[in-house]
């Protein structure tokens, strides 16, 4: 495919076969689905409605997305008002803090959601069924198909993990013998009741599914909010949802900005929020919310490579992938690299440089970055650039040849070496660390000595997501792993920060507030609270008799 493409040949691209041009086209939509990604355009839009107290509902305002492929109109998004709120706050309002479901009440919903994950996850297995998702993300957050599809698999994996008991597996209570005939103490997961959850628009099928299907699985009634970007994804998976048999009752979905969701926060009280996206945004709602959240915010991550230096060619490419996949608009995405100075002459840098060099627009192994503009990436590369031995080691320059609008970012990807000690220091620190949600990392080198400097690196960053500790020598991992603190870290020599979270615990440390996302363990501490009842029914004591005041 030429290099140069107009603005309708790369969407017709995107919407024929996805950017993969050997990706099987769809032959027909799946029964529950009420638009088709490849027939999404300027000249033919979709749109996104609300679902609340379950009804399908539009909006007095509808706002326009741009395709980020071209900048043409080709979705319109019912955003609720501020004075639309009030359905919204009173389905919230309508669900008891006991939840719909707890150990104690209506346990065969515990049964009814294992159904539900067992259908669901059946019909995302269905060719048609994953293709159909996988296209749709890549319309509104552009990332290569594979990538794509993996977001796909990975939600339908989850889904099969919570089949049949294992949704009733997840309140297991315990119960310890009392002091006397009659009396125990049982320990149950409650559930939290009327709760709400935002996610971002990186994973728009992965991120908001496993949330809700978590809060839905411990008897909590969620309203969720995607970002607006994105949101026709989980429109569709909720159709899906209902499909499977789902309560409409069970959750509600609204699109809105960022201020009528605050406002619908504190009038609705819900007694649980998940927040998933920037730290600006989680500090301001926990202190809105008084600390009734979990927060999966901000990831500036790091790797580093210990003093063993083997299997270049497979490190080079972890590297590339965990910095520049999905145009590094991952969470858990390379930040800075921290490379032992045995590393110099493998020619790692090299063949980082190369891989990045084989990403292209057309198959999007690079693409429009959705919350970073190309002028933000320039001016914080120059700002980078002023610390003294840095330097561009590859990248550094806009895209070329392509019609994505300028609200995006267009950025090869790109990496800046800043020399350890300058990073250190006073002002530099803050500038290094910033996490640039695009295609952008900082590589720097450290020598035995130097070790303290990096893990001291670690010890300031406030952001504890994923980390990666890439080596094989048990002394040198067990020294950086029990100095550091990253909620989800990765150890050995196939380490990486990038992962998918439905076979493992997905979140950040360090936080009291942390969330995670994926497993039972994850599912139980964002979702659920510790109920303990102390059962003491008797009987009395043959010769009680009523003892003296104390």
């Amino acid at each position: 495919m030429s290099l140069i493409l107009s603005q309708r040949r790369l969407a017709a691209a995107v919407r024929r076969s996805g950017p993969i041009a050997l990706a099987s086209r769809c032959l027909h939509s799946p029964p529950f689905a009420t638009v088709s990604p490849e027939e999404i355009s300027g000249s033919s839009p979709a749109e996104v409605q609300n679902f609340v107290q379950g009804s399908w509902t539009a909006s007095g305002n509808w706002n326009w997305l741009v395709d980020p492929l071209n900048g043409e109109k080709f979705i319109k998004v019912a955003e609720v008002q501020e004075a639309e709120i009030k359905p919204f706050v009173k389905s919230l309002s309508n669900c008891p803090k006991h939840g719909l479901h707890n150990p104690l009440r209506a346990p065969e919903r515990y049964l009814m959601y294992g159904d539900i994950s067992a259908k669901a996850a059946n019909m995302l297995a269905q060719p048609v069924v994953s293709d159909f998702f996988a296209k749709l993300i890549q319309r509104v957050s552009p990332k290569s198909y594979q990538q794509a599809l993996a977001e796909v698999q990975v939600t339908q994996k989850f889904l099969e993990n919570f089949c049949g008991d294992q949704v009733r597996f997840l309140a297991r209570s315990f119960a310890v013998p009392g002091n006397h005939l009659g009396q125990s103490s049982n320990g149950y997961r409650w559930p939290y009741g009327p709760v709400a959850i935002i996610t971002p628009f990186n994973f728009p099928l992965e991120i908001p599914l496993l949330q809700l299907m978590g809060a839905l699985y411990m008897g909590n009634k969620p309203v969720l909010k995607v970002d607006s970007k994105v949101s026709i994804v989980m429109e569709q998976m909720l159709r899906l949802l209902h499909a499977c048999g789902m309560p409409a009752e069970d959750v509600d979905f609204i699109n809105s900005d960022g201020i009528t969701m605050n406002k619908l926060l504190l009038e609705a009280n819900p007694k649980m929020t998940l927040f998933t996206g920037s730290l600006r945004v989680a500090e301001k709602l926990a202190a809105d919310l008084k600390g009734k959240i979990k927060l999966e915010d901000a990831g500036f991550d790091w790797k580093i490579l210990g003093p063993d230096v083997q299997e270049v060619d497979y490190i080079a490419w972890v590297c590339d992938q965990d910095a520049y996949a999905c145009s590094g608009q991952k969470c858990s995405a390379q930040s800075i690299l921290f490379m032992h100075k045995n590393w110099s002459s493998s020619g790692l840098l090299d063949k980082m440089k190369n891989l990045s060099g084989r990403r292209k627009l057309e198959d999007l192994t690079i693409g429009p970055v959705l919350t970073v503009t190309t002028s933000s990436m320039i001016e914080h590369m120059k700002n980078l650039l002023k610390i003294p031995g840095s330097k561009v080691l590859f990248g550094g320059e806009p895209l070329e040849n392509h019609s994505i609008p300028e609200i995006y970012g267009a950025f090869k990807p790109t990496a800046v070496f800043v020399p350890l000690s300058e990073i250190l220091k006073s002002g530099n620190f803050e500038l290094v660390t910033r996490e640039i949600f695009g295609p952008f990392q900082v590589v720097t080198e450290y020598s035995d000595d130097q070790l303290e400097l990096v893990l001291e690196a670690c010890e300031r960053m406030n952001a504890h997501l994923t980390a990666a500790v890439v080596s094989n020598n048990p002394l040198f991992l067990q020294e950086v792993l029990g100095r550091s603190v990253n909620g989800t870290t990765y150890a050995g020599i196939r380490a990486r920060t990038t992962g998918a979270p439905q076979n493992h615990w997905f979140g950040p440390a360090g936080d009291p507030r942390g969330a995670g996302i994926g497993t039972p363990e994850a599912i139980k501490l964002v979702w659920s609270c510790h109920r303990e009842i102390i059962y003491d029914i008797g009987p009395l004591p043959k010769n009680w008799a009523l003892p003296s005041a104390t």
